[in-house]
């Protein structure tokens, strides 16, 4: 490796906190040279002095705290898993039985609500976080063409004029990054009787890293027919998913010649590689996006077992059986579905990208967006980088833009400056939006250590709402000693005006018993509960530009 051109080498660096003892955290620190026998690190960087700048001990902190963090994070993961099914199960049987005293009435009259997983009753805890599923009126009225008042639009679908920038997109954008989080049978409830727009379908991908269907995304179009929009929206983190909080505190990365270092959690969440075997990123990642033998992808968007070349075959990434979609019998598949090594599972980049194929060919004047709230929109981002590196023009020439909420850092400088020209040029067509002192955007640390960038337009929103156009949030590694007492002054502020905007706003911004939980507790971590879908959902209906 170290004898190939910087250029043309796929560097990586791995870090697995599952091989950190405490005897290695400390002699990883108290090295004066030379770590590249830290059982924690993998690493394909040569001896030298690249190594040695990355490694530096002003810099090895920083693993050091992605390394604990993440040990923490996966020796409660199973906690975490049961805590979030009891807490969504609770919540769900609480509103379903009209509250606590309705509970209460209903098991002794013997009425009790059972709540159904599998149903379209069965809200996430996001959504009963924040539990608006309408889009913006005010916006509708402005951007929408609608005829008459909503009564006389039931079973139809508004026009939507193709004005990416306007404050009906963004919300609508935002609902949907929402509505992610949501299992397949509600999100089909509210597109179609809510939005009035035609639900498309609903995707359990497969992360053969967690060697779990842990990656979702639903699409959506406008209307059935002659479609002026399709949207693409991905799941984010999820509360109490222990992967999905590892991903976002992972700092590996994998660089990829003449595009740069990219996130490797995202990556994998993508289904464009597995650490385990780094030469299936290489495989995945080429610029032509053909397998290493040369055969192409055949044109009904399946990837056939054979066509993958030995070394890049992934071993025991199979679970029995395949998880049912919305209309799916059993041994059928639908339209679209990826064949994807000896598992059978679909891959979410390959998925949304021949799925997408099929939607544009047959809504010819129909452009598409992708959106997505934290971990949802670094996919949401990452999605078009991928495509624009596999040179599929056709798909880019139809993309009208790309709105993230809470988005972390997907990569370095040199991925950012690969997607300007695309992004940027004639119009912006990417919207990172930051709400005041949420984390997530944070991270992964921005220093010359991993070199994580942020790109792109960032509309940043304080706890006011007011709204600032700039290149980088402020206190962007959010643990700047600076901004410690604004950002516990504002949580105060943040409870009180959480009490008091129903009465201020109306009584659709009247946050519930579970949001005030969130902001209680974010008066010990206020960069969590900042990052609540609420705040965002808040920015965009109420934000307004500086004076």
């Amino acid at each position: 490796m170290g004898s190939e051109r910087k250029g043309d080498r796929n560097n990586y660096l791995i870090i697995r906190p599952e091989n950190a003892g405490i005897g290695d955290i400390y002699r990883f620190l108290r090295a004066r040279e030379g770590v590249r026998s830290t059982p924690f690190l993998e690493t394909s960087l040569s001896d030298g002095g690249e190594e040695e700048e990355m490694m530096g001990k002003d810099n090895r902190w920083i693993i050091i705290v992605s390394v604990i963090v993440r040990k923490i994070i996966g020796f409660f993961g199973k906690p975490m898993e049961w805590t979030g099914l009891v807490v969504e199960f609770f919540l769900n049987l609480l509103s379903q039985n009209g509250d606590l005293l309705g509970l209460i009435t209903n098991i002794f009259t013997g009425k009790l609500v059972i709540p159904l997983m599998d149903s379209d009753t069965y809200i996430s805890t996001i959504g009963h976080l924040d539990g608006r599923v309408d889009l913006d009126k005010r916006a509708l009225q402005e951007y929408f063409n609608y005829e008459g008042d909503d009564n006389n639009h039931k079973g139809s679908s508004p026009e939507i004029h193709m004005e990416f920038e306007s404050k009906a997109m963004a919300d609508l954008c935002m609902m949907a990054a929402k509505l992610a989080y949501e299992n397949q049978y509600v999100v089909r409830n509210i597109v179609t009787h809510h939005w009035k727009m035609h639900f498309v379908d609903f995707y359990n991908c497969w992360n053969d890293f967690q060697k779990d269907k842990s990656t979702q995304v639903f699409i959506l179009c406008d209307k059935p027919h002659d479609a002026n929009l399709i949207m693409v929206s991905f799941r984010g983190t999820e509360p109490f998913d222990a992967d999905d909080w590892s991903t976002d505190f992972d700092y590996s990365w994998y660089e990829i010649p003449n595009l740069g270092k990219v996130h490797m959690g995202f990556l994998e969440a993508l289904g464009l590689g597995n650490r385990v075997k780094t030469s299936t990123f290489q495989y995945h990642l080429q610029a032509t996006n053909l397998p290493l033998n040369g055969a192409h992808h055949p044109t009904n968007g399946k990837l056939e077992d054979t066509q993958y070349p030995v070394e890049a075959k992934y071993e025991g990434n199979g679970r029995e059986g395949r998880e049912s979609g919305l209309d799916e019998k059993e041994g059928t598949k639908e339209e679209g579905d990826i064949d994807f090594y000896d598992g059978d599972q679909p891959i979410a980049y390959y998925t949304v990208r021949e799925r997408l194929k099929e939607l544009l060919t047959e809504h010819n004047k129909a452009k598409f967006v992708v959106t997505g709230h934290s971990l949802g929109g670094a996919l949401a981002i990452l999605f078009p980088v991928v495509l624009e590196l596999h040179k599929q023009e056709e798909l880019m020439e139809r993309l009208l833009g790309i709105y993230t909420f809470g988005q972390p850092r997907v990569g370095d400088w040199q991925l950012g400056k690969f997607m300007q020209a695309r992004l940027e040029s004639p119009v912006t067509k990417y919207f990172r939006v930051v709400y005041c002192n949420d984390l997530v955007p944070r991270l992964p640390y921005d220093d010359k250590t991993f070199l994580y960038k942020h790109f792109g337009v960032c509309l940043y929103y304080n706890s006011f709402y007011e709204e600032k156009s700039v290149d980088e949030e402020p206190n962007r590694n959010y643990f700047g000693i600076w901004y410690l007492i604004p950002e516990y002054l504002n949580a105060w502020w943040e409870l009180f005006h959480t009490l008091t905007i129903g009465y201020t706003r109306g009584p659709e911004y009247k946050e519930g018993w579970l949001s005030i939980l969130l902001r209680v507790v974010g008066l010990a971590f206020p960069g969590i509960s900042a990052h609540s879908p609420t705040n965002y959902v808040n920015s965009i209906r109420l934000g307004r530009p500086p004076i």
